[in-house]
């Protein structure tokens, strides 16, 4: 594939106006694929402010910086106009300390997770290493979510390691803070399989239920994000102060502080459980989701909002 003039155009604008910019699917708020996410996650932990620029909302640059860069994937970091690459060389130099040398950051402390590991887990965990093979390292990432991944691949050498019931443990330098005090269990979901169990005390808290009376007594304690399209909103509308959720809101309510207490409400308590979920991986710590959503503020709260 050729560049065209005008593309190229665009991308040397965009380089040249920002000393750091991320081409990722998606945004930093919001990334659309792990490896994005991964990326953001490790420059946003750097520096305060960068550059983003979402592919999936610009087919011309997500074909025309691979081309630019002569690098075939996304996400891609650029420093001063420079190709740094994707998110597994991010990763590396992160962990190398190259990154922060780059970026003007300080360089922490590579200090070791404390984490456990139960006698039933580190018995799973040795077995699957046994059937991959030897030259294997169990590594463990934690991203700005609190996603935990496992996977199986050689030591790079610069991963933080942490020992537990025999077991070794590599963490990059995002991950390793992310993880102090984890603890590692096996246990049986039922019909969902065994597997294992991650409890991470720095992960936000759960996102709590809150009944219909319980939010309308409260009113005052909660701002409330209404996560309904517009013609639903239309049909019955909350009464009372709130939010609205779509895409020019959403990078504002983003920037609440952390500990605002918010209350995600929709037709029947779904979309909004999904919603609050997803403030919950910002790091929100005060989240609920409101059970039975509009039609149970009518029934139970305001008949006079209608039911549809």
């Amino acid at each position: 594939m050729s560049l065209s003039a005008d593309t190229r155009a665009r991308i040397e604008s965009i380089l040249a106006s920002h000393e750091v910019v991320l081409f990722m699917k998606g945004s930093p708020q919001r990334p659309q694929c792990g490896f994005s996410m991964k990326a953001s996650s490790i420059v946003g932990g750097i520096v305060a402010e960068y550059a983003h620029v979402d592919v999936l909302q610009d087919p011309e640059i997500r074909e025309g910086i691979k081309v630019y860069g002569q690098w075939p994937t996304i996400p891609q970091l650029y420093v001063k106009g420079e190709l740094v690459g994707g998110s597994d060389i991010i990763e590396q130099m992160l962990n190398s300390g190259e990154l922060h040398a780059l970026l003007g950051g300080a360089l922490p402390e590579r200090v070791v997770p404390s984490i456990t590991i139960s006698d039933a887990a580190a018995a799973q965990i040795r077995a699957a290493m046994a059937q991959q093979g030897e030259g294997l390292a169990l590594h463990m990432a934690v991203d700005a979510k609190f996603n935990s991944r496992f996977e199986l691949k050689p030591a790079t050498g610069h991963g933080i390691v942490a020992e537990a019931n025999g077991i070794s443990v590599h963490f990059d330098l995002a991950s390793a803070p992310r993880a102090n005090g984890i603890a590692i269990d096996w246990v049986d979901r039922g019909v969902q399989g065994a597997g294992l169990s991650i409890t991470n005390p720095n992960a936000p808290a759960q996102v709590r239920p809150l009944e219909v009376r319980d939010l309308a007594s409260r009113l005052g304690e909660f701002t409330v994000v209404d996560v309904r399209p517009p013609q639903a909103r239309a049909l019955a509308t909350f009464p009372h102060a709130h939010e609205v959720l779509d895409e020019d809101s959403h990078d504002r309510l983003a920037d609440l502080p952390k500990d605002t207490p918010l209350a995600f409400l929709c037709h029947h308590g779904n979309s909004s459980r999904q919603a609050a979920e997803h403030f919950r991986g910002l790091g929100f710590t005060r989240v609920h989701n409101v059970e039975g959503g509009i039609d149970q503020w009518s029934v139970q709260v305001d008949p006079s909002v209608p039911r549809y």
